[in-house]
């Protein structure tokens, strides 16, 4: 029988938390033996607030995925994100160290930490030095230059890092139910391990996944993140607009819950026929209990603002992205992750105003652990992207 190693991977988000344990073959093929999603608390817009409830949500989600794998968790690869996470591209030069001119692995390793040698606050760390590509000599875009020959070795990186204190604190919460943190991995990236091709990767798509704090926005191509943004813009938005809309309309005040309900339950932006909910809040006049009856449209029209602003958020990534590739990725699109893809509806209209074909990932909630259970199942990919840090 081939051997098995185990993999572990906690999606600590803001509206849920989510463990995968998963058995890696020696082929690296991938087989999920563990998986659970509880909601989240202590945890806003990606950030820890109460370390105490998030240690118990944590541990809630471990303990749901150590039942049903029957294995004892003592190490997970974590997520990150949230909009303290910030990213910029760097560019590394070495000369190649082998007398014969041949490239090997720690030319890869000198460049990459060649082009981590940037400025950074004290109170910021970086948590990846992803590789977009390399330049051999005159010769650029080389994906793999390990065994070619040349004299000057250069790569174009996209570094991705976090608050130092906002990193520590998430790490701290793992700790605290026992669980050692192996590495962690922006949130974005990790979805794109479970969303999108191999060959999209390549050629280029935009990742936007919508989280119930945070919305991440990325450019994938070239196999790795060009471009990558944390937004706080998305499911707690689109509550707090349809808490917004029936104060100003009704003198009502929902609470986060019953608009939360209201959104899964009215929240769309297909145009069917109309739907109806009664809530009850508190009148803002009286001070007392009143029921009203909404409607799907009076959601839809509360909840277009915070969609668009994730629109402007898109154009604004694809602005930033080397022009030599926007052409492929507008043509392969949008791929959507994250409970907020779930919005009848949200994918034609973004896909109205970008322009672009866009598909909503299947099981989109939970991408993200899953990109992490693939991820460490390729000692490869996995070399590419991880940082030590020492948190």
């Amino acid at each position: 029988m081939a051997k098995e190693r185990i993999v572990v991977g906690i999606d600590i988000g803001t509206s849920k938390v989510s463990t995968i344990i998963a058995s890696v073959t020696e082929e690296e093929q991938v087989s999920v033996i563990g998986v659970s999603t509880v909601e989240s608390k202590g945890i806003k817009k990606g950030v820890v607030v109460d370390i105490d409830r998030a240690v118990d949500s944590i541990s809630m989600s471990l303990e749901g995925a150590e039942r049903m794998a029957g294995y004892a968790v003592s190490k997970a690869f974590v997520s990150v994100g949230g909009n303290h996470i910030a990213s910029l591209n760097s560019h590394g030069v070495v000369a190649i160290s082998n007398p014969s001119g041949e490239i090997g692995h720690d030319d890869i390793s000198r460049v990459t930490e060649a082009a981590r040698a940037i400025s950074i606050p004290s109170s910021r760390e970086i948590i990846h030095v992803l590789p977009r590509s390399f330049i051999v000599d005159s010769q650029d875009g080389v994906h793999d230059p390990v065994g070619m020959s040349g004299v000057r070795l250069e790569v174009e990186t996209h570094i991705v890092s976090g608050a130092t204190t906002s990193m520590r604190n998430l790490v701290k919460c793992v700790q605290q139910v026992g669980v050692d943190v192996e590495d962690l991995v922006f949130t974005a990236l990790a979805s794109s391990y479970s969303t999108i091709s191999d060959t999209e990767k390549e050629l280029g798509v935009v990742l936007v996944d919508i989280g119930g704090g945070t919305a991440e926005i990325a450019v994938i191509s070239l196999g790795g993140v060009v471009v990558g943004r944390s937004i706080r813009v998305a499911g707690d938005e689109m509550n707090e607009a349809i808490m917004n809309f029936v104060k100003l309309k009704y003198s009502l005040l929902l609470g986060e819950i019953t608009s939360e309900d209201v959104k899964i339950i009215l929240g769309s932006f297909v145009s069917a026929k109309e739907k109806y909910h009664v809530v009850r809040g508190r009148d803002l006049e009286t001070g007392l209990p009143k029921s009203i009856k909404l409607s799907s449209s009076e959601v839809r029209e509360a909840l277009v603002p915070v969609v668009q602003e994730i629109i402007a958020n898109i154009v604004s990534i694809l602005e930033e992205t080397p022009p030599e590739l926007v052409s492929d990725i507008i043509q392969n699109g949008i791929t959507m992750a994250g409970g907020g893809s779930l919005i009848p509806g949200i994918d034609k209209l973004i896909s109205e105003n970008t322009k672009m074909p866009v598909m909503v990932a299947d099981d989109p909630i939970t991408c993200v652990v899953k990109g992490c259970a693939n991820l460490l199942g390729s000692p490869k990919l996995l070399s590419k992207i991880r940082i030590t840090k020492g948190l």
